[in-house]
């Protein structure tokens, strides 16, 4: 009997990454990256040349098609497969991504007419230029007592449709006008394929403050913020609001021909990155923590039935496995504090060392920090480098070191930096357990578990959790080419639910890392000292980092005039 397969699509920030995977084992067969032609648009707009404003961050949706067109032909032809064989196609994306579209569904900035207008393009998730508007959104949903908030860790972002559609409201009411449907990227593309917009319950609940039960926030809400967005939901965002693995269609003989694979293929309701790499490390039930590791970490979670958890960043039912609700926390930095220490702070004779070792700085300072013992440096360190993100929802907060004396080593600071990260984690950990959202072991993938394996072992001890590693390099395509295979069903060859596609398409490591007792033992006194100086610093007894921030704006201020 011949095998199927499908095809993941993952949508990064830079580039779009298409993987074929067989259905039977959820082996990658074959992966082909497109770089997006245009990048992030954050300077100037595409033809007009126009200076766009700081904290802009905008792409081109034609971009997103070229992946399409490019990277599914070159797996297809890589793989010699027959596109009959292809049964199904998912897709996940970076989110909140969005987009204004017309009436043909076509992005606004597609049209002469609207292209030299910014708020016509997309406006990629780390376009903060809506700030202003998530502020209002967050006092006056406060002031209401708006239950919806602390689903949110009682904070809606910046990043999410409801401030960027009231910013293009605000600043351009004549797109705002002419939109039929301002729509998540991750939807756009999909209707692109199959002819039809849906929206999935993934960007909608974690991105559009959407409920399965109470749906979109009430009209009085968006009338408080302003009378001219009473009818947002019902206008702009209306739609289909799907569950994950629905099939939003099929592919269109257009884009079949574009795609070189066969017209009629499932294609499922759109994902977001990192909830779609859940699946693909095998976890589709309750206790079990997934880590998105990179630059920063998303904590995915699931549960049955609905808690409130401080600082979390969003509670979805079906939002990341149907039939549960999924619950998201987040550190702000992790990868990113690493990188800082490498490239501002280690000094010249470590960088040397690594040179004459034909090692990368990295390597040299884990290989070092790896020889020490737990607590050894007498070095602790607080991790909000870029602010704290769960459980306290700060931006404004910054990093901490204690314990450096004239003996402190770069390792010794590395392996600091490190376990505040883990120390950070354990902060969420227990924040889930602690309100019934039961956490027994941890699950990680992307860049930082295939790379740092202190870095793991560390997490294992300060958890005192065994951690399981993510077998795929790209996890998230492969979870979307899992719902891919849901979106066609059982009767097509693939599989009726996520979790018959787990059962035989996940893959994590056979080796894993569990926690020493000694280290845990220790690591424990260690986190005593970092909770004490995250309340003291965190929850107001000493606002000296707002303080210092204040003082600092003040004195940039008086520099720029």
């Amino acid at each position: 009997m011949s095998s199927k397969y499908t095809i993941g699509v993952d949508y990064g920030t830079e580039s779009g990454r298409a993987v074929l995977v067989r259905l039977s084992d959820g082996a990658e067969i074959a992966e082909h990256v497109t770089p997006y032609r245009h990048i992030v648009i954050d300077e100037t707009l595409p033809g007009s040349g126009m200076k766009l404003e700081h904290d802009w961050a905008l792409q081109h949706p034609r971009d997103y098609i070229e992946v399409l067109e490019q990277s599914v032909p070159e797996v297809m032809k890589a793989s010699g497969i027959d596109p009959a064989e292809v049964i199904g196609l998912g897709i996940d994306f970076t989110a909140c991504t969005m987009l204004p579209i017309d009436e043909a569904g076509q992005p606004l900035c597609f049209d002469p007419a609207y292209a030299d207008q910014p708020h016509s393009w997309v406006k990629l998730w780390k376009h903060h230029a809506a700030q202003d508007e998530a502020n209002v959104i967050n006092e006056i949903a406060a002031q209401r007592g708006e239950a919806f908030l602390s689903r949110y860790g009682g904070k809606i972002s910046s990043e999410w449709m409801l401030a960027k559609s009231w910013q293009i409201l605000n600043e351009a009411p004549e797109i705002y006008a002419i939109a039929d449907k301002f729509v998540e990227a991750t939807d756009w593309v999909v209707s692109q394929m199959t002819g039809q917009l849906v929206r999935n319950s993934c960007t909608a609940g974690y991105k559009s403050v959407w409920h399965k039960a109470e749906g979109y926030p009430d009209k009085e809400f968006l009338k408080a913020l302003d009378p001219r967005l009473e009818e947002l939901a019902e206008t702009k965002w209306r739609g289909e609001v799907l569950p994950l693995g629905t099939k939003a269609g099929e592919l269109t003989a257009d884009m079949a021909a574009r795609m070189g694979l066969a017209a009629g293929t499932a294609i499922a309701v759109g994902n977001v990155d990192a909830h779609a790499a859940v699946p693909a490390v095998g976890v589709v039930a309750p206790g079990k923590l997934v880590m998105a590791m990179g630059t920063s970490i998303c904590h995915m979670l699931l549960g049955s039935e609905e808690k409130q958890v401080e600082g979390m960043c969003g509670v979805v039912e079906d939002g990341i496995i149907p039939g549960y609700y999924g619950y998201e926390a987040g550190q702000s930095a992790v990868g990113d504090i690493f990188a800082w220490y490498v490239d501002e702070a280690v000094p010249a004779y470590v960088l040397d060392a690594a040179k004459q070792e034909g090692v990368h700085v990295h390597e040299w300072l884990e290989k070092r920090a790896s020889e020490l013992k737990v607590g050894e440096s007498g070095v602790l360190a607080l991790d909000w480098w870029n602010g704290n993100r769960s459980v306290l929802v700060d931006t404004d907060l910054t990093g901490v070191f204690v314990g450096l004396t004239l003996l402190t080593k770069p390792q010794e600071i590395y392996r600091a930096l490190l376990e505040a990260t883990a120390f950070g984690t354990r902060k969420i950990v227990e924040a889930f357990h602690n309100n019934g959202v039961e956490v027994n072991e941890l699950y990680a993938c992307g860049g930082l578990p295939q790379k740092n394996r202190l870095l793991m072992q560390i997490y294992a001890d300060v958890t005192n959790r065994e951690i399981k590693i993510a077998a795929s390099k790209q996890t998230p395509a492969l979870g979307a080419a899992m719902f891919g295979a849901v979106a066609a069903g059982a009767a097509s060859g693939g599989y009726d639910s996520i979790v018959d596609a787990a059962e035989k398409m996940a893959r994590v490591r056979e080796e894993t890392f569990k926690p020493i007792p000694e280290h845990v033992a220790v690591y424990d006194k260690l986190y005593a000292e970092y909770n004490g100086l995250h309340d003291y610093f965190g929850r107001g007894a000493n606002d000296v980092m707002k303080r210092l921030k204040a003082i600092k704006e003040e004195a940039s201020g008086e520099r720029g005039e």
